[in-house]
């Protein structure tokens, strides 16, 4: 009984092997918009209470950033959190910009 192998030359392997890209997940932005009904008190309150780690000084200075450039962006990482925060937020009574990738 023979058994025969096919063997490669070292260009034939070039030809074969595909090259793997990695690409990281698209990160989303949840961006607040200003509107003339919710307070500066309860924009800064619900985004300290729905984004995590969000201190209260960067909570008055992004809701400042909403009333005075129109928009900001207070949140920015994967999709499944980013459509929770939009949510919580929007359900909050806030104006919300639809998500966006960076």
């Amino acid at each position: 009984m023979a058994i025969f192998a096919a063997v490669q030359t070292p260009e034939k392997v070039k030809d074969t092997v595909r090259e793997i890209v990695r690409k990281p997940y698209p990160k989303y932005k949840v961006i607040v918009l200003n509107d003339d009904f919710n307070t500066f008190e309860h924009v800064s309150s619900c985004l300290m209470k729905y984004i995590p780690q969000m201190t209260e000084q960067t909570a008055w200075e992004l809701t400042n950033q909403v009333h005075f450039e129109g928009l900001a962006i207070v949140w920015v990482g994967n999709l499944e959190q980013a459509e929770l925060y939009h949510a919580q937020l929007k359900q909050a009574g806030l104006t919300m910009a639809p998500l966006e990738t960076e």
